[in-house]
C-alpha cells in the first residue's frame, strides 16, 4: 500500500436549532444584520447532555457503518476539537470506548478550525508509514459552550456538531499531500482563553487575511496534488463566514466545482465544519465517487491545512 483513501463519511448535528430571530431575543441583533455580515440563517445547539465525544461517536458510528469495516478493524482514532472540557480521558479514547473499538491508538488534535484537515493528514501519514491501517478521523465541537452570548459579533457565528471519515490504506494515494502552516505572529486574532474559556476574535483582521492570502495558498494545495482548480468537482472550505467562503472560492478559480455553503444552516462549527459539510454533499450526491475535492481549513492560531481528496 502506497497511500490512503477516505472510505466513508458520517455526520451528526443536535436537534436543537437557534434561528437569527431567536438570537435577536438574546442580544442586540436581527436577521438582516446577521445575514448581511456572515450569511448564517440557523445553527444547531447541543443539549446539556450532549458532549464533544458523544457527538463525535454518533458521526463516527455513521461513517463506520458506511465503510463496511467492523469496529475491531479500526486501529487509530483522531478527534480534532478545541472545545473538549476534560483532559483525560481524551475525546478520542471516549469515542473508542463508546464504539467498542479494540486497542486503537487514540489522540485529540487541537488546531481549532483547521483541526480536521490536520488530523486527516496525520492519519494519511500514519497509514503511509505502516503504523495504522484503518483510522477514524473526526471533527467535533460544542462551540456554544465557549460562547459569550453578550457579544453579538461572535455569538451569531457558532454552532455545534460533528463530522467523521473512515480512512483506510490504498494501493494508490487518494488523499493528496497536505499543505499546512500558520502565522504565529497573528495567532491572537482568534482566541479561546480565560476561565471560563470564551471565544473572541478580531473579525476584520481574520477577514482581510483570509480573503487576501488564502486563495494563493489554496492554489498551492492543488498544485501539490497535480490538479488545476478548474478540474475540481468540489471545494469544501472551513465554514467560517459566507463572506469569506464565496470570494476565496471565486479567486481560487474553481469554476466547475460545487462550493460547500453549509455555514448558512449550521453556522461555524470549527473543526467539525469541513467533515460535516463534506458528508452532507456526498450524502446528497452533489459530488460523485472518485471526484476530486479540495478540503481547506483555516482559523485559530491563524493555522491552515488543506489537501485534495477523491470522494468515497
Amino acid at each position: 500500500m502506497t497511500g490512503s483513501r477516505v472510505l466513508a463519511l458520517g455526520h451528526y448535528q443536535p436537534s436543537g436549532v437557534l434561528t437569527n430571530d431567536d438570537l435577536a431575543k438574546i442580544v442586540e441583533t436581527d436577521d438582516a444584520w446577521i445575514r448581511s455580515r456572515v450569511g448564517i440563517r440557523t445553527r444547531h445547539i447541543a443539549a446539556a447532555d450532549e458532549t464533544v465525544d458523544s457527538m463525535a461517536a454518533a458521526a463516527a458510528e455513521k461513517a463506520l457503518a458506511g465503510s463496511g469495516l467492523a469496529p475491531q478493524d479500526i486501529d487509530l482514532v483522531l478527534v480534532a476539537t478545541c472545545t473538549a472540557t476534560d483532559r483525560s480521558p481524551n475525546a478520542a479514547a471516549r469515542v473508542a470506548a463508546r464504539l467498542g473499538l479494540d486497542a486503537p491508538a487514540t489522540m485529540d488534535i487541537n488546531v481549532v478550525c483547521s483541526g480536521f484537515t490536520h488530523a486527516l493528514a496525520t492519519a494519511d501519514h500514519a497509514i503511509r508509514a505502516g503504523s495504522a491501517t484503518n483510522a477514524l478521523v473526526i471533527g467535533s465541537e460544542k462551540f456554544t459552550a465557549v460562547t459569550d452570548w453578550t457579544d453579538r459579533t461572535t455569538c451569531v457565528l457558532v454552532g455545534d456538531g460533528a463530522g467523521a471519515a473512515v480512512v483506510t490504506a490504498a494501493p494508490e494515494p487518494e488523499i493528496g499531500p497536505v499543505l499546512w502552516g500558520s502565522v504565529p505572529q497573528m495567532g491572537g486574532a482568534v482566541r479561546i482563553e480565560g476561565e471560563p474559556a470564551r471565544f473572541a476574535q478580531e473579525g476584520q483582521t481574520v477577514y482581510r487575511w483570509a480573503t487576501t492570502r488564502l486563495p494563493d495558498i489554496a492554489r498551492q494545495v492543488c498544485e501539490r496534488s497535480g490538479i488545476q482548480p478548474a478540474d475540481l468537482a468540489g471545494v469544501v472550505l472551513h465554514q467560517a463566514n459566507l463572506r469569506i467562503i464565496e470570494p476565496v472560492a471565486q479567486r481560487l478559480g474553481a469554476v466547475n466545482a460545487v462550493v460547500a455553503k453549509d455555514v448558512v444552516d449550521s453556522g461555524n462549527t470549527s473543526a467539525a465544519s469541513v467533515p460535516l459539510a463534506l458528508s452532507k454533499l456526498v450524502e446528497r450526491r452533489e459530488i460523485g465517487s472518485g471526484d476530486p475535492v479540495l478540503l481547506f481549513a483555516f482559523g485559530g492560531n491563524l493555522s491552515y491545512a488543506g489537501q485534495v481528496i477523491r470522494c468515497p
